[in-house]
């Protein structure tokens, strides 16, 4: 039986790489003869972690140079976090599938919430996440946080960080899931569009 070799576009965080790997295997597994490539990058959210996301663009700044792996015949398709999607696919570009979505839930690591005395700092990433905390509780002290995953549960440990939030899937992907101090109901911490799926 003929190989057939396709090039698949990802982002080089572990995370990216993992779902990556995922969704390699399980073409391979179901096209026998089937080998994938990865081809990973680095984008403009990975490379500028001191500078909000919403500064350098909001939507998009995680999947840009990985698309233009496939605009440039460099890749034959990518995988990314749903999440980091636009809500608009790219002309040109088709969104082909999404994977079994994992937990959707966020969580805590360093304290859970019951713990966090007033005046506590939090670091989170989301506007979405600093929302809620903003609304549950006032009293604590909201700080911005970038970064890969290790990078975030490093930062719950950092003297003047209390606790960070973060989302379950990515914890139990990379094999962190006992870092996490609670689970938060996802009826209050409405989870963001396609939070634990990825997409090619």
């Amino acid at each position: 039986m003929a190989t057939l070799h396709l090039r698949l576009a990802t982002r080089a965080s572990a995370l990216a790489l993992f779902q990556a790997n995922a969704v390699s295997d399980a073409l391979c597994l179901a096209n026998p003869g089937l080998h994938v490539e990865l081809v990973p990058t680095s984008t403009m959210g990975d490379r500028q972690r001191d500078v909000a996301i919403a500064q350098l663009g909001g939507q998009g700044v995680f999947v840009k140079e990985v698309q233009q792996l496939l605009f440039s015949g460099e890749a034959d398709f990518a995988v990314h976090s749903a999440k980091d999607l636009p809500s608009t696919t790219m002309d040109g570009l088709l969104l082909a599938a999404i994977t079994e979505r994992a937990d959707v839930r966020d969580c805590l690591v360093g304290r859970t919430l019951a713990g966090l005395g007033p005046g506590a700092t939090v670091a989170c990433g989301a506007p979405r996440r600093r929302a809620v905390l903003a609304e549950q509780r006032p009293d604590l002290n909201l700080v911005e946080l970038r970064g890969n995953i290790a990078t975030r549960v490093e930062k719950s440990r950092e003297r003047g960080i209390d606790a960070v939030v973060v989302a379950v899937a990515a914890l139990q992907r990379l094999g962190l899931d006992h870092e996490i101090a609670e689970i938060l109901d996802p009826t209050i911490w409405i989870p963001q569009v396609g939070q634990g799926g990825a997409c090619d």
